[in-house]
């Protein structure tokens, strides 16, 4: 049987059975492909003689692959929509120059009854309402009656803030970039700022973790709500989520009366300054404990979420991965080399 045909009779299986049998994270190098990928992204561009190539990001839920299609690209990109599920038929190569890339062939419509659409999404490990709860349980341990108020006003049930918070991505690419993804990355930079804070001295554990806990929230603004195509809003392209934090978090406080002006001016700091350097898009370095802490328990939270995405990719028995940008290098997983290896399945989002 050629590969190709084995190919094609996996997919007619998957079909039958419901089940996917190939994720992107099994690919190997100079395979045929016939699967079902969502489209994170597309791009339409043009070759040196003029015409027309595609270029898009396929994903599933083991990760992303970036794709290319020669041939047929207007009518491949009238099909492609950003979100949209598609079967993909190509070959799958890893070139030195490039890297890991489906060449694609062929691309047709597919209804929603074929397939799950688990098997195309990917989410945090750990089940929303668990870091819904765990999120509730910190915020209860802030004593300072005005941060109180302020998380209330932000994070209360009944909020617009919260109800689009509670579903955001962290991000586009490297870390967290699916739905619960800024739940996730918020709670875990709250509960290590938490844990750390009575380690040094000098440092108000409150502002710290309600800094730590309103970092990120422009975040609700500068990212799109479709978890199947993240990308940038308008407002997020033309102000960037650290304006758009600081514009929500001062407008909230200047709602609240009797609001102490110097905790105000602590917090807003945390949130302009915690991506630590101006190339990195701080309007300001961090220049208190507590905005340095916050700053580097944020960027400690992003480079492990990288290793949860990197690991998703990997296939079964191997334990290092490609070169990966956001970690300028490549990731080892000492624990797969001695152990069967237990796919990190996204919690059911509810």
């Amino acid at each position: 049987m050629s590969t190709e045909n084995g190919t094609a009779q996996l997919f007619e299986a998957a079909q039958a059975t419901g089940r996917r049998t190939l994720f992107i994270r099994d690919l190997t190098d100079g395979q045929s492909v016939d699967a079902i990928f969502r489209v994170r992204e597309r791009s339409l561009r043009k070759k040196r003689n003029g015409e027309d190539f595609l270029r898009l990001t396929l994903g599933d839920a083991s990760g992303t692959l970036p794709a290319v299609a020669w041939e047929g690209a207007i009518d491949m990109h009238e099909l492609c929509g950003a979100g949209v599920a598609v079967r993909v038929r190509g070959r799958f190569e890893i070139s030195e120059r490039f890297g890991p890339q489906l060449t694609v062939v062929g691309v047709t419509a597919v209804a929603d009854g074929e397939f799950d659409p688990a098997d195309l999404a990917d989410g945090p490990p750990i089940d929303p309402s668990k870091m819904e709860a765990d999120l509730r349980d910190l915020i209860e341990t802030v004593q300072n009656p005005h941060l109180r108020r302020l998380l209330d006003a932000l994070y209360g049930e009944e909020s617009e803030v919260w109800q689009r918070f509670r579903s955001a991505p962290a991000a586009k690419y490297y870390h967290q970039a699916y739905r619960h993804g800024l739940l996730e990355h918020t709670l875990t930079v709250g509960q290590a700022v938490s844990a750390v804070s009575g380690a040094f001295g000098g440092i108000d554990r409150d502002v710290a973790v309600t800094g730590a806990l309103i970092h990120d929230i422009g975040k609700v603004e500068a990212y799109s709500m479709d978890p199947n195509a993240i990308d940038l809003t308008d407002n997020g392209k033309l102000q960037g989520e650290i304006p758009l934090g600081y514009y929500l978090v001062r407008s909230t406080i200047e709602r609240l009366d009797g609001f102490p002006p110097a905790t105000a001016q602590a917090l807003l700091h945390i949130v302009l300054s915690h991506h630590g350097l101006l190339e990195n898009g701080s309007p300001v370095v961090p220049a208190t404990r507590e905005a340095t802490l916050v700053h580097m328990i944020d960027n400690l939270g992003g480079r492990l979420g990288s290793f949860d995405r990197i690991e998703k990719r990997l296939q079964d028995g191997e334990t290092w991965s490609s070169y990966d940008r956001a970690l300028d290098g490549s990731a080892y997983f000492a624990a797969r080399a001695n152990a069967p290896v237990e796919s990190l399945q996204p919690a059911a989002a509810s």
